[in-house]
């Protein structure tokens, strides 16, 4: 289970750097989207993906699974979803003012 997810990852992370290197501004905020749940995927591989009891103590000893994988993901996906809005909010006002998303044209290269 942990190599599929493993794989998604990165195929997660290979998208958004594509993306990434796009021209137009919504293709690198979806860029900016898919890293950061490849980031999340990541983070819960690297926890070790078992199952067992909730991390509340008791008498019974039993395999309990580590919440500080989840604690992490949580926290990471409202930074996300706040960074997510942001850029939103950025391109949408970049592409009011200058009646263009491509990136080459709000660079100002005069070769075009």
């Amino acid at each position: 289970m942990e190599f599929i997810i493993s794989i998604l990852a990165g195929v997660l992370f290979s998208t958004a750097i594509y993306n990434l290197l796009q021209k137009q501004l919504l293709r690198v905020i979806i860029g900016t989207v898919l890293l950061s749940h490849g980031a999340h995927l990541f983070i819960l591989t690297m926890g070790k993906l078992k199952r067992g009891a909730p991390p509340i103590l008791t008498e019974e000893g039993g395999p309990y699974t580590d919440p500080l994988p989840q604690a992490l993901i949580l926290t990471s996906i409202v930074i996300s979803f706040g960074i997510t809005s942001l850029l939103l909010v950025l391109a949408y006002r970049t592409a009011n003012e200058n009646d263009t998303d491509n990136m080459e044209q709000l660079r100002g290269n005069e070769n075009e």
